[in-house]
């Protein structure tokens, strides 16, 4: 009965740590935690460890970084690695397949980050922190689902759908964003290398190589050469993932047509087996069948199920914590420009507005349609939790500011994403909550 109770605990705790509401409660945690630990006794030693450099020496000359670059441009290039499989997943498969069920999603991705950029450039244009305006485009996709899964059957099926491909358009332009404006110092010499490794990795995707270690290894000096050009290297990692194959190795037909004679072969063996060792002609039908199970899959969605638990529960808590720490003095200024009024209206009012906006006109322009049983009421609710903005906010802050006041104009977008991001949650829980309310009393 015991080992029934464990097995069952541990069954649940595997599908709770498996879902993507854990992975937002776990981004909150870090990032509250980075709070906590930057304004402690400890704040000093916090801030000191991520400009702590690693790498090694040749020659006498250091190659290597602080440890805050290589979690915001090494670990996080695997995040954006997920983020472009993901992306192209839906684009061939997904609900972002063919042109009618793309529609929606991308012209509310786009009105939520036209929305939030006009507002904050708006309150900031023609000041040192007028950059900035990509802050607020972003969707975070992980704390988004964290709330939506604490409402439960408040939020219908198709809602959700709709948030999440909004979530992963809004991705796509979120990384368009960054490599147009927050590139620079382009090196055409790099580049050229850059476009030489793409065309590289497209041929072996068209000469159906389905091995993905090829694909890794060119994915390490794109990252590289990207680096060296000037464009963000996370970019590299999107562009690696666009030519990850899809098509598996073998189709499922031929897969268990070979099974088939692997498992006759080792029933056979069996009849010859004395005693509980295996033959060696059953382990070998093993390693076949082990073999067959890697030819069967899709290369894309097998790379994507690798990285992704350690995406979003090792490197995105990583990132949270490394940035997320902000020490709140006297030397923050809430002052500095229109930086936290830019960021806190352009996600908890910006983004609304901009998705329903958008999705109301492609529907009266009859470009797009909402999906059945998806009121306009819906439709805000879901852009006001569309004004949770946490990974991608971070991550374009880090790249928005420089100058002199670049360390204070950061801080204080960073505590903006977090006061707005909580703010957007709560609104929009309240407001499916309300309306449900609403409908139970109709």
């Amino acid at each position: 009965m015991e080992a029934e109770n464990k097995s069952g605990f541990l069954a649940t705790l595997s599908k709770i740590t498996q879902s993507e509401s854990f992975a937002g409660v776990l981004l909150l945690c870090c990032a509250v935690l980075a709070m906590i630990v930057a304004n402690s006794p400890l704040g000093e030693a916090y801030a000191a460890l991520w400009k702590t450099q690693f790498g090694f020496s040749v020659n006498g000359s250091f190659i290597g970084m602080s440890l805050e670059h290589w979690i915001n441009d090494v670990l996080m290039a695997f995040f954006f690695l997920v983020v472009g499989l993901e992306i192209k997943r839906e684009v061939l498969f997904g609900e972002l397949a063919g042109f009618k069920r793309a529609a929606l999603p991308i012209i509310a991705a786009l009105g939520g980050m036209i929305g939030p950029g006009l507002i904050y450039f708006a309150l900031n244009g023609g000041t040192a922190s007028e950059h900035g305006f990509g802050i607020p485009m972003a969707t975070d996709i992980a704390f988004a689902l964290g709330v939506l899964a604490t409402l439960g059957k408040r939020v219908s099926v198709s809602v959700k759908v709709f948030l999440v491909s909004l979530a992963v358009a809004d991705d796509l332009g979120a990384i368009i964003v960054i490599a147009l404006f927050y590139s620079s110092g382009i090196s055409f010499e790099w580049l050229a290398i850059s476009a030489g490794i793409v065309v590289l990795l497209l041929v072996l995707n068209r000469l159906g190589v389905k091995a993905l270690t090829p694909y890794m290894i060119l994915g390490v000096f794109l990252w590289i050469a990207v680096h060296s050009c000037g464009v963000h290297a996370t970019i590299a990692a999107v562009m690696l993932a666009f030519t990850i194959p899809v098509a598996p190795k073998i189709d499922t037909m031929s897969f268990m047509d070979r099974v088939v004679k692997i498992v006759d072969k080792f029933r056979e063996a069996e009849k010859e087996k004395d005693g509980i060792l295996l033959q060696n002609e059953q382990v070998h039908a093993l390693a076949e069948i082990g073999s067959q199970k890697n030819a069967v899959q899709n290369p894309l969605l097998r790379l994507e199920h690798a990285l992704a638990p350690y995406s979003s529960f090792v490197i995105m808590p990583i990132f949270a914590f490394a940035n997320a720490g902000v020490t709140i003095g006297s030397n923050i200024d809430f002052n500095v420009d229109h930086v936290f009024l830019g960021i806190f209206l352009g996600l908890v009012v910006g983004k609304p507005i901009g998705i329903f906006l958008f999705t109301f006109l492609a529907e009266k322009l009859g470009i797009a349609a909402r999906p059945n049983g998806v009121t306009w009421v819906e439709i805000f609710g879901a852009g006001a939790l569309g004004g949770i903005g946490f990974t991608m906010s971070m991550f374009v802050t880090n790249l928005a500011f420089s100058g002199e006041h670049a360390l204070i104009a950061t801080d204080v977008a960073k505590i903006s994403i977090l006061i707005a991001s909580l703010t957007a949650g709560i609104l929009g829980s309240i407001f499916f909550l309300v309306r449900d309310k609403i409908t139970h009393h109709q």
